[in-house]
């Protein structure tokens, strides 16, 4: 759909989905949004989609990761940390679910600007230990009727790094609270 995102955040200029050009050209060298989908999710679902227009909007480079067909989250761990070697500024990462706990887990080795998490998939059964995160501006989304990764597990995470935390009468794929992630991206890229 958007030909190789790995480009975008290389400096090469593409046009955006809808023809024009990506606003904030001369950013993108030096700014770029590392995206990490879920377990079963895609690497442009429409969490990802929506999040990656707004970081474009911003002047932002782009980049979604595809861990499909990889099960080991090591294995998944180590493309993360392969896709941000070599990029031009610290990226901002976001996940979701078990890319949220990528993106906190390759956050300190890439040296990550800031950190984005939807329900992260932390503290829980079948899951490494997160290692020690960034120290860096970090916002957490969960919603209160997740049946995946109980809110609890958020909540903690937000207390342990001091994140703004954002709690939303949602499940856990959050597609119902959107709009409001999206507006929260928008200031979290600020």
């Amino acid at each position: 759909m958007l030909g190789e995102p790995s480009a975008f955040c290389r400096g090469t200029l593409r046009p955006a989905v809808s023809g024009r050009r990506l606003s904030g050209v001369g950013t993108l060298l030096n700014r770029c949004v590392v995206f990490s989908h879920g377990k079963d999710a895609e690497p442009w679902g429409s969490k990802i989609v929506a999040l990656a227009a707004r970081a474009r909007e911003q002047g932002y480079a782009v980049e979604s990761v595809d861990y499909r067909g990889i099960d080991s989250v090591e294995a998944r761990l180590d493309k993360l940390l392969a896709a941000c070697a070599g990029l031009p500024a610290a990226p901002v990462l976001v996940g979701s679910s078990l890319g949220a706990f990528l993106a906190a887990a390759a956050s300190r080795r890439v040296a990550a600007a800031r950190l984005f998490l939807m329900a992260p998939a932390v503290d829980l059964p079948g899951l490494p230990v997160l290692p020690e995160m960034a120290a860096c501006p970090t916002t957490i989304v969960h919603g209160w009727r997740d049946e995946v990764v109980p809110v609890d597990k958020g909540i903690a995470l937000a207390r342990a790094q001091h994140a703004t935390l954002h709690v939303v009468d949602d499940d856990h794929r959050l597609h119902a609270s959107l709009p409001r992630i999206v507006e929260w991206f928008g200031e979290f890229l600020r």
